[in-house]
């Protein structure tokens, strides 16, 4: 079955309950997450270029460095929390209601953040409802991607759930392409002064136009048969009977997510701060580069998807973790080079591991959950994954630079690697070739 062909509903659906067209529903898939992602990734880019200047001018470069990135830590704090509460939610009531209340949750917050006064105008008080504000942003991502991963792969028909989920995995890189495009732009079109003034501004106001066409998207997107299907007593918790009876798929799944965030936000938002501010670089040539990296990356995540289906997801996600783990030891002797073409291979060569890595989770995590708490279960071991691999990761990478060198870094990279390759092999293939019972059948084991 081709991904753009209309498929219907299979044994045990409703009577009429069949799949919606393709078309539409990678459509809903991807929109969704290309959204949110694009105003989570305009935040990192804000803070890594100007957010310390604008709400804390007082502190010194490096003291203003960590609390800007602090703020950007606060949105992956609170990831975990938005997964449980909109995984409740989805677990209960249904995937797509709950996502186009987690999409109306991130697009208020983006554009508060985006028309809020800075620190001249404020005072304190700008920074802390800065804070309050990426709170919010977080609690809206930490919903975002399991519903989105769900409505692909419940969906999807066995065999082809990588496929499926491929395109909610492409949503993150094309938001992150769409927000260095903007940023981009203005940087080259206005002042620094202005840049700094209002520029930044431009993209958090303009998502909230963007909103409106996920929303509009995922309205037209019905249910999962699946969950149809599933029985959920009404006084059940979907979070309680995640930590009862899977808690282990759980630690293991948000094990192997952490080293592509770690990857990811290093290569991404660490590094665009550190070349501009450490290395002199030249602030639009490393957007331009980072976008050819994460262009990459959105190629790397559609074949590590369908190689997923082909070979099962463990075999492609513990692949990905040895090979992040090798170009850790060579991304920084490269990237502190400063040359143009040096710093473009230590880049593309981190996302290519990041993208082979990501691109069977969108699959492999809702594969590891019972429909009860299926949602609750893969959004709480994504958002758990980015706390300690985006959250911390610019904060460690910024203290561990300015105290030992970048060398240490590139040492830190290692040990996430070996970290997630060792969940990675202690996990279960969830896979339609590992030759045991469909992971998201009703009588597959847990």
């Amino acid at each position: 079955m081709d991904i753009a062909e209309t498929t219907t509903g299979g044994a045990g659906a409703h009577p009429g309950a069949g799949r919606p067209p393709a078309a539409r529903l990678a459509a809903a898939s991807f929109v969704g997450t290309a959204l949110e992602f694009f105003d989570f990734y305009a935040y990192g880019l804000a803070a890594a270029l100007v957010l310390d200047q604008v709400f804390f001018p007082a502190l010194d470069p490096v003291a203003g460095t960590l609390a800007s990135f602090s703020t950007f830590a606060v949105a992956f704090l609170a990831r975990p929390l938005g997964a449980v509460l909109f995984g409740h939610l989805g677990d209960r009531l249904g995937r797509r209601n709950t996502l186009v209340a987690s999409l109306v949750v991130m697009g208020a917050a983006t554009l508060a953040i985006g028309l809020l006064p800075g620190y001249a105008e404020l005072g304190v008080v700008a920074p802390a409802l800065l804070v309050l504000l990426r709170f919010v942003q977080g609690l809206g991502v930490g919903g975002e991607w399991g519903g989105a991963a769900l409505l692909a792969t419940e969906h999807a028909p066995p065999g082809r759930r990588g496929r499926y989920a491929l395109f909610t995995q492409l949503g993150p890189p094309a938001g992150f392409l769409l927000a260095n495009a903007a940023f981009l732009v203005l940087d080259g079109v206005l002042a620094p002064s202005a840049f700094v003034t209002w520029g930044w501004r431009v993209p958090f106001l303009v998502s909230a136009v963007l909103v409106l066409v996920g929303l509009y998207v995922r309205l037209r997107i019905p249910e999962p048969p699946t969950f149809r299907r599933a029985a959920v007593p009404a006084r059940r918790s979907p979070l309680g009977a995640l930590l009862r009876g899977q808690p282990r798929q759980l630690l293991l799944g948000a094990g192997v997510m952490v080293v592509q965030y770690t990857l990811f936000y290093l290569a991404t938002a660490y590094c665009l701060s550190y070349g501009t501010s450490v290395l002199g670089m030249d602030r639009g040539l490393l957007l331009a580069l980072t976008m050819a990296a994460v262009a990459g990356l959105a190629i790397m995540t559609a074949l590590a998807a369908l190689a997923s289906d082909r070979w099962g997801r463990r075999p492609v996600l513990v692949c990905a973790c040895v090979v992040s783990a090798g170009w850790a030891l060579v991304f920084f002797p490269l990237f502190d080079t400063a040359d143009p073409t040096l710093v473009a291979l230590a880049l593309v060569g981190a996302l290519l591991a990041m993208g082979l890595g990501y691109g069977p989770m969108g699959a492999h995590l809702p594969e590891l959950f019972d429909a009860t708490h299926r949602y609750t279960g893969a959004a709480l071991a994504y958002s758990l994954g980015g706390v300690l691999g985006g959250a911390l990761t610019p904060l460690i990478a910024v203290r561990l630079q300015a105290s030992i060198g970048s060398g240490a870094v590139g040492a830190y990279l290692v040990c996430v690697a070996l970290v997630s390759l060792g969940c990675a092999l202690a996990s279960r293939d969830t896979g339609s070739r590992s030759g045991g019972a469909d992971p998201m059948s009703a009588a597959a084991p847990s």
